[in-house]
């Protein structure tokens, strides 16, 4: 038989197949309740006597053996997200949750003379995608801050553990099956391993791997060519906070250029803040202080991801890990297509911040740097003080 065309969706098993993983645990597969990008998701169990039933805990992702992906993420989680170093990790920094799905076991399988790679997870709910189309593409902006600070608990794990995701972006963030409230960052068939064994990749632009990820969210130094990095996962976060928040990105309409896209994701980055505030004059301040911040990082560097939960918060310091209710509703006006919040009700908050980069990120003190266009820029959003130094603007 030959083998199937790599990375196509591989034919379904059987109903009830069983698969055996490498510690010799026995799973019964379910229906189909899903794909991803190259696999094919079915419910799981291991009661080999019952049908899997609607209310499986668990799901199990099946891949042909020759594709990459698959393979990539369990080397993710064998390597980096076992559940005792994530304990560890997790009371070290007095977190309760931390949304990273549960892997439960891996193997290969074989079927009519085809062979499968497999990986057991703990079964999630509905990903966060459907939830912005039914909103019309926005999200509440306390929803997306809270997010935010949620998504860089994990983020701040995994580039402890010497790996960035690469692909963060809403199909694949995952509500909690049980409990809705949850976020999990899931799919790290794109994870990479940024510093193995501690020395970090260096800077080096290639243009036949330029544009690679999703091209919407895509960093600035993944159109380049540059391996992926802790700045690239935080930028790509950053494109993705705003899209929830506005409900589109200044991009949007040339997704199929990839060169027009990186220059208006310059060009937004280089006119940082007022290229953000402007999309969204009823609150965007907290998403363009994050991304000077993310700006002002150099390639190898490690962030500083409390001072940027600090940046994404409402209200000073998190205290409660990020978490509480997930507020999902549709916003005001959502529906109406629009991507601007101009004209809305929301109230337009009275601080704002320097126009002197990184200057007031917490590393230096706010030093006023171009305050006379910083005045104009305030005095048109009604803004009064720095958000950052409180300085009068």
């Amino acid at each position: 038989m030959a083998p199937p065309r790599k990375r196509a969706l591989p034919a379904p098993l059987p109903d009830g197949f069983t698969l055996i993983d490498t510690e010799k645990k026995q799973w019964k597969l379910g229906r189909i309740i899903g794909q991803g990008g190259f696999g094919l998701i079915y419910l799981a169990s291991q009661d080999m006597e019952m049908p899997v039933g609607e209310d499986s805990h668990f799901v199990i992702k099946v891949e042909y053996h020759e594709n990459g992906p698959l393979f990539s993420e369990l080397k993710f989680y064998q390597r980096a997200a076992k559940p005792e170093n994530m304990q560890r990790w997790m009371r070290s920094k007095t977190l309760d949750f931390l949304g990273i799905p549960a892997y439960w076991g891996s193997g290969l399988a074989e079927h009519n003379g085809t062979r499968y790679r497999f990986m057991v997870m703990d079964r999630l709910g509905s990903d966060l995608q459907k939830v912005c189309e039914r909103n019309g593409g926005k999200l509440k902006k306390h929803t997306v801050l809270q997010l935010g600070r949620v998504l860089l608990d994990v983020l701040e794990y995994i580039h402890d553990n010497e790996y960035v995701h690469a692909d963060i972006k809403a199909a694949n963030l995952m509500l909690g099956h049980t409990d809705p409230d949850k976020v999990y960052l899931a799919d790290y068939g794109l994870s990479y391993r940024y510093s193995p064994d501690g020395v970090h990749k260096e800077y080096k632009k290639n243009p036949k791997k330029g544009h690679n990820g999703t091209i919407e969210y895509t960093s600035i130094d993944a159109h380049n060519g540059v391996a992926p990095s802790r700045r690239g996962d935080l930028e790509v976060l950053g494109f993705c906070l705003l899209h929830w928040l506005c409900g589109a990105l200044p991009w949007d309409s040339v997704l199929k250029n990839p060169i027009q896209v990186q220059e208006a994701k310059t060009r937004l980055i280089g006119n940082l803040p007022g290229s953000v505030q402007e999309l969204s004059v009823g609150g965007a301040y907290e998403l363009a202080s994050f991304l000077l911040s993310v700006k002002a990082l150099e390639y190898e560097e490690r962030p500083d991801y409390q001072r940027l939960r600090e940046l994404l918060s409402e209200a000073g310091p998190r205290v409660s890990g990020g978490q509480g209710r997930l507020d999902l509703s549709v916003p005001r006006g959502a529906m109406s297509g629009g991507s601007s919040t101009r004209g809305s009700s929301t109230p337009i908050s009275t601080n704002f911040f320097c126009m002197d980069l990184a200057l007031c990120m917490g590393t230096f003190s706010c030093r006023n740097r171009n305050k006379g266009l910083l005045q104009t820029v305030a005095t048109m959003l009604g803004a009064q003080n720095c958000l950052e130094c409180h300085c009068m603007l």
